[in-house]
């Protein structure tokens, strides 16, 4: 046991965490050349063109040191996005220490802090590492300076490396071996394993990630999962070299897989402690939560006759996404389709482009929603996320919305254009704190309704790129709901109702109105778009109706004639205008929701 090293490497997006792990695993020589591609841990194609890991991997090391020892190093890579904290949390959990990866252009970033806050709380050894020391603009005097002030620690033990240069990797894995405590553990305790991963095998099923803290597995041991009791018998465990390689046991300290016959990702949850049937552990591991999603929308088929395949499609996706859930929904405009919940944002987009890549579908999403909490008249308690569900308001005492406590980091001549934009959303300014003489920490609490649409994206525009932002859930706050409801030609569209803040229910409405009219092709009579609240029209556009000239055939005589004409084709206008329906086309939809509150 005291040559095994367990370590994972934190960083903001886009610190070069995947190219580090690429470096250490060629080092190491558990693949060749020939075999080898760049992002070699992130499997999907989303992961490799976004630059983002999503799900994260896991990979044993063997390495050689310079005393001559070899060593097991066990690297649990981590998704490296916000929507992603709850995995990095029992990941970290996993490991003794971590390498804190920063950009030395960059420097300190929201993310940098929340991870070390994290890695903190699990009491591991912390080892700063500055990347991308050959970029010109790479400053590292400067980041050594943050590394004490923001983050407290010591700049003098900081590794300098460059991750895509192949500069300071031995150095890393040196300071893994020396500055990593190993682990600790009773082999002949009962056993005590805690997961931190799982993905699905067509062939064999779940396979299970897991972290052994007590005892040992073999292969043929009844186990049981702590949180819903469930007893499997295994069949095979092993460690990962990119490949699965089979073991005769796992034991205290050591990172590897489980397979157990299991069918369902679902039944092995994120932070589950595994234990024997027969001689379990006495309590399970802290820290352990289900995943809960935030953020809702509605997806169906463009076409009606793809909802078989959108069926079996997320069937597949839920396999291997444990926190993605779903239920069936159906829309008088939009026909049937599944009300699902997700992490976050990224999350929504990540299986949006998923179902759309690999099973060739094309979709339509709902507005982003939030999970409503409503007191009732009676005294029930109500939690809705789908407009359409939304009670009659009479019958309605109070609202509740959740509210996030975000942490923004940016350079200080930004402050006023940033706190505008959280007021405008809403926010209310606990409190900003200066990091260094030009660069500020700003907290905001803000409601995540104002947040899911592009929060992100004129965070980035605003600061030019420079901002950067992580949040964490807080608790549920008294607001002012109201459904708006859009209607065309006098028709509710149920699939374009949205849940808003009354304050913000007339610009959201007038700003949905104004997409639709732009995308809805004309007809032979006008077409009312209109917001509204209840029976109360907060906002319209019309779109215009195609003009026929029926006066150009008179061509003299008295004016009563060419009256007689336009009040005739006033009132075939208006019979059709009773009868006639309008046809929404699916671009509207898209337009409505692509462009967020702006």
């Amino acid at each position: 046991m005291k040559n095994i090293r367990n370590f994972s490497i934190i960083a903001h997006i886009d610190h070069g965490k995947s190219t580090l792990s690429d470096r250490l695993i060629q080092f190491t020589d558990i693949v060749n050349d020939r075999d080898f591609k760049d992002q070699i841990l992130d499997t999907m194609d989303i992961e490799r063109e976004r630059g983002i890991t999503i799900k994260s991997q896991t990979v044993c090391l063997p390495y050689t040191a310079k005393d001559g020892n070899t060593y097991i190093l066990n690297l649990i890579d981590t998704p490296g996005h916000v929507d992603f904290t709850y995995e990095v949390s029992r990941a970290l959990a996993s490991c003794e220490g971590v390498l804190l990866l920063i950009d030395a252009s960059q420097g300190v970033e929201a993310q940098t802090l929340a991870n070390l806050y994290l890695a903190m709380e699990h009491n591991l050894e912390i080892i700063p590492v500055i990347n991308k020391i050959d970029l010109p603009s790479a400053d590292i005097d400067k980041v050594k300076m943050q590394i004490d002030k923001d983050l407290g620690l010591d700049p003098s033990t900081a590794i300098l490396t460059s991750a895509k240069e192949s500069i300071g990797i031995e150095d890393v894995l040196e300071a893994i071996v020396t500055r990593l405590p190993s682990p600790s553990g009773d082999l002949e305790a009962p056993l005590k394993a805690l997961i931190f991963d799982s993905h699905y095998d067509s062939f064999r099923g779940t396979i299970v990630h897991l972290r052994v803290f007590e005892g040992r597995i073999t292969p043929g041991d009844i186990i049981s999962f702590m949180s819903n009791k469930a007893a499997y018998r295994v069949e095979e465990v092993g460690i990962f070299q990119l490949k699965r390689n089979l073991c005769k046991e796992l034991s205290a300290g050591q990172v590897g897989y489980l397979i157990a016959g299991i069918k369902t990702v679902s039944d092995t949850k994120c932070g589950d402690t595994i234990t024997l049937r027969n001689r379990p552990c006495k309590k399970p591991m802290q820290g352990f939560k289900e995943a809960k999603p935030v953020v809702f929308s509605s997806i169906y088929p463009v076409a009606s006759d793809e909802y078989e395949e959108l069926t079996a499609g997320l069937e597949k996706l839920k396999l291997n996404d444990s926190s993605l859930i779903y239920e069936k929904d159906s829309s008088a405009a939009l026909g049937f389709g599944f009300r699902c919940g997700f992490l976050g944002l990224l999350h929504l987009e990540v299986v949006q482009e998923r179902l759309e890549r690999e099973y060739d579908l094309s979709l339509i999403l709902t507005a982003p929603s939030v999970r409503y909490k409503l007191t009732m008249q009676d005294g029930s308690t109500l939690i809705i996320d789908n407009p359409a569900l939304y009670p009659d308001p009479a019958g309605i005492q109070r609202t509740y919305e959740p509210f996030i406590r975000a942490s923004i980091i940016i350079p200080s001549h930004y402050m006023g254009t940033v706190m505008k934009l959280c007021l405008d959303r809403r926010g209310i300014n606990t409190t900003y704190q200066y990091l260094t003489t030009n660069r500020l920490e700003m907290i905001f609490e803000l409601p995540l309704a104002e947040v899911i649409y592009d929060f992100y994206d004129r965070l980035k525009s605003v600061t030019q790129g420079y901002g950067s932002f992580d949040y964490d859930l807080i608790d549920y706050r008294d607001t002012d709901l109201v459904k708006v409801d859009i209607l065309i030609n006098g028709e509710r569209v149920d699939a374009l109702s949205q849940l808003v803040h009354r304050d913000r229910a007339a610009e959201r409405a007038r700003h949905v109105c104004e997409k639709l009219r732009d995308e809805i092709p004309k007809q032979m009579f006008k077409v009312a778009v209109q917001g509204a609240i209840g029976g109360k029209i907060i906002a319209r556009k019309t779109v215009s109706a195609f003009r026929k000239d029926v006066t150009a055939k008179c061509y003299g005589g008295d004016i009563t004639r060419k009256r007689k004409l336009l009040e005739k084709q006033k009132k075939g206008k208006k019979r059709m205008k009773m009868v006639g329906k309008v046809m929404i086309p699916q671009s509207a939809f898209l337009a409505v929701l692509k462009t967020g509150s702006d």
